[in-house]
């Protein structure tokens, strides 16, 4: 059974921030194969994909934490249900990467990102998989940009970036993560 965590911070004031693409991909990813977070546990909610187009059960989920504490949930959550490392599938946000595009690792250090970080720190290793959703680098002030509502050309790509985002985790339940890396992460649109 693969966990597939989207991160972001809870709460209405932080819907549509920067810092919540994990989340926006996951709820996509979740329209597209019938799911829903309809259950609760940890700190976080998620919801179960059984028999599925994606040949094998999925669990989808976003900790209620705060970004910073996502490894308290993922934690817990991974030793209540058995779920090893290796079929884990984080989804975040990232400065480094421009403004939609999308990048697929199987492990490796967070870049500085705090959720996943944290997730790293509980877990015990960075052989984590993940799909990093680029939100670009700002002129100054890394927090009011991470937390800011993108608007104009900025959301036209970071929902190009979080469908992108969507259609990989898709894939790479269905054909495996290291296919699915490499047709992803050239960069171009898929469908």
């Amino acid at each position: 059974m693969k966990l597939i965590v989207g991160l972001g911070n809870p709460g209405s004031e932080y819907a549509g921030t920067r810092h919540n693409m994990g989340f926006m991909a996951i709820d996509k990813f979740a329209d597209m194969a019938n799911g829903s977070f309809d259950r609760s546990m940890f700190k976080g909610v998620y919801g179960m994909i059984k028999n599925s187009s994606l040949g094998e059960d999925v669990i989808i989920a976003k900790p209620e934490t705060y970004m910073n504490f996502s490894g308290e949930f993922v934690q817990q959550f991974m030793a209540y249900f058995k779920i090893s490392p290796d079929d884990l599938i984080v989804v975040f946000d990232d400065m480094a990467l421009k403004e939609g595009q999308i990048r697929l690792r199987e492990g490796g250090s967070s870049g500085g990102q705090k959720g996943m970080q944290n997730i790293i720190d509980l877990l015990g290793t960075d052989k984590i998989k993940r799909i990093r959703i680029g939100i670009g680098e700002p002129a100054h002030g890394a927090i009011d940009w991470v937390l800011g509502k993108p608007s104009g050309e900025s959301l036209e790509k970071i929902e190009e970036g979080t469908t992108n985002a969507a259609r990989a985790i898709r894939d790479a339940i269905k054909m495996g993560f290291n296919k699915t890396m490499s047709l992803y992460n050239g960069g171009g649109r898929h469908g």
